[in-house]
């Protein structure tokens, strides 16, 4: 049985900082990932970027085709597309899959059919890298929030003496 023509033509529409250039995807999206890799880190002066991606048949360059530039790396068999006016980063190709175009999910506005189940290179991860932490309100600065250091433990005084205190026995030197 055909697909109703409405799933289709249903997409999801993303753009630049700048605006210079825009796109869509037909939704739901193939899949989407995070990816750790040291490359992505670099590429988008991030931590980790979040990728859709998109079966190149369903991806479409609506506004400013011309406002792309790219960058290929040979080594890895890449390609990094960027907006040439405000930089943003707008598509990620691997020689590997042809077929399919990666999007960074911070691009689009709305849903893309996927939400992001995998990680790619975690091994990549870095130690400075937020994992989820309890975060809580940094008073005297609305809408910030930080980790709390733990408490350092006290020594508590007792009679005189302090917690762990152990008398020296015949033994010790």
């Amino acid at each position: 049985m055909a697909k109703s023509t409405a799933q289709n033509t249903a997409a999801a529409t993303g753009q630049c900082l700048c605006g210079a250039v825009q796109f869509e995807i037909g939704i739901p999206a193939r899949w989407a990932w995070h990816d750790h890799s040291g490359a992505t880190r670099r590429a988008h002066g991030a931590a980790y970027a979040t990728y859709v991606g998109s079966w190149r048949s369903r991806f479409r360059v609506t506004k400013g085709r011309a406002k792309i530039t790219r960058f290929e790396d040979k080594a890895t068999r890449t390609t990094r597309s960027f907006c040439a006016r405000c930089g943003t980063p707008i598509v990620y190709e691997r020689a590997h899959s042809p077929q399919m175009v990666n999007i960074p999910r911070a691009l689009f506005g709305g849903r893309t059919g996927r939400e992001p189940r995998y990680h790619i290179a975690i091994a990549e991860l870095q130690d400075w890298t937020y994992l989820g932490e309890t975060l809580v309100p940094l008073k005297g600065f609305p809408g910030v929030v930080w980790e709390r250091p733990a408490k350092k433990q006290r020594r508590q005084v007792i009679r005189g003496q302090r917690t762990g205190y152990r008398a020296p026995d015949d033994h010790d030197e």
